[in-house]
């Protein structure tokens, strides 16, 4: 079973459908008893970093993450749960958890796309993920798939931590962290078949570990 991590953030709901179309058992929790059985956590959000945090670290899940992790519990953290596994974002001025070295930058206005006008933010739309690393998230998945982007903000971890780039005015992570702790900028679960096949992956290897 998969843990979806409820830290009132938003965007669970659609994490657990993609899930339940899959036919992968999944809870929606903030229970620490359920988050520790679980086979794997997924650290879904949408909204502002300050107000994720300051839910975390009001309810202690702050503190449960990183045990959960330290003990090697394979973590999927999905768009503003990418972003505060940093130590810092610039949203909100928020100190992060600090599970990956690194911090979360606001797109610079002044950035243009491939035809020389102003990029948007926040940046909405279908992109492509280049992997610089083999990860087992992106097995079987065609190089050439796009994924949904929603966010004003981008990650910046260390550079041993990413694995994938995409394209938006410059290039930035779109995919970081290490084997069993993985974050993805986009959503997975509004991403169509590519989004599901990365879920599925996911659960897979919190099977196999």
């Amino acid at each position: 079973m998969l843990a979806i991590l409820d830290y009132k953030a938003g965007n669970q709901t659609s994490v657990r459908r993609a899930l339940d179309h899959l036919g992968i058992p999944c809870r929606i929790t903030a229970d620490p008893a359920v988050i520790a059985d679980a086979s794997g956590i997924i650290f879904p959000g949408v909204g502002a970093a300050g107000q994720a945090m300051r839910e975390l670290t009001t309810t202690g899940l702050d503190a449960l993450l990183t045990e959960q992790v330290a003990a090697a519990k394979p973590l999927l953290g999905i768009c503003v749960g990418c972003q505060i596994l940093l130590d810092y974002s610039a949203e909100n001025d928020t100190p992060a958890l600090g599970i990956v070295p690194g911090q979360c930058a606001l797109f610079n206005a002044a950035l243009t796309d491939e035809d020389d006008s102003p990029i948007r933010i926040p940046h909405m739309g279908w992109n492509q993920v280049r992997l610089d690393k083999k990860c087992e998230l992106f097995e079987g998945i065609d190089p050439a798939s796009e994924f949904y982007f929603v966010h004003s903000y981008y990650p910046v971890p260390s550079p041993e931590y990413v694995i994938g780039v995409t394209h938006y005015g410059l290039d930035f992570c779109s995919v970081h962290g290490r084997q069993g702790l993985w974050a993805v900028q986009f959503h997975p679960e509004k991403s169509g078949r590519p989004g599901l096949a990365l879920l599925r992956n996911f659960a897979a290897y919190c099977r196999e570990v």
